[in-house]
């Protein structure tokens, strides 16, 4: 059991012929304090709302056996979008990454409106597909670009070693480092 004690701990005395006052110890049990202690920590605990994890709802599409019931993909519809490092952005239009051309994040918006504008809407799609130089961070924000220019058809591939060539050879014309 806790306790403190409170008592006066000298003698004095204030002139001849005082008797001396007895004094008496208090005594104060803190046991039910350190109980309320321990209750406030618990209701605190247990009312406390705990951070709730952040992630992003991904639909894919479910795969199938025959090629021929795969999406289809017009050339003239697609827009290919190649995150890569010192946040440049490589695009090309269509199947033929030859055509290949730098942006960077503000102004690849601009890029993805205007193709979104020239095409039907049901047949737009855009394929994003991140350089092993690009950052997490970059692939994140090239997601969040699909949801703020509502693009309803966007995929996340990987790049092939053809396109990852033409994008090293391009940053090397440009001096990106």
């Amino acid at each position: 059991m806790a306790e403190m004690d409170t008592s006066g701990g000298g003698s004095h005395k204030k002139g001849p012929g005082v008797k001396k006052s007895k004094k008496l110890s208090t005594r104060v049990d803190l046991t039910p304090m350190v109980d309320l202690g321990f209750l406030l920590i618990t209701f605190f605990i247990f009312t406390t709302t705990m951070s709730q994890p952040t992630a992003m709802k991904l639909n894919l599409p479910k795969d199938t056996d025959k090629p021929d019931e795969q999406n289809k993909l017009k050339e003239s519809a697609a827009l290919t979008v190649m995150p890569g490092k010192s946040n440049n952005v490589y695009y090309y239009e269509g199947l033929d990454p030859t055509k290949i051309q730098t942006s960077n994040f503000k102004a690849i918006r601009d890029v993805i409106l205007e193709k979104k504008r020239r095409t039907d809407p049901k047949d737009f799609m855009v394929i994003i597909k991140p350089t092993q130089d690009a950052t997490y961070k970059n692939t994140v924000d090239m997601l969040d670009e699909m949801k703020i220019d509502d693009v309803k058809r966007y995929a996340l591939v990987d790049i092939t070693p053809d396109e990852y060539k033409i994008v090293t050879l391009t940053e090397q014309a440009n001096g990106v480092k």
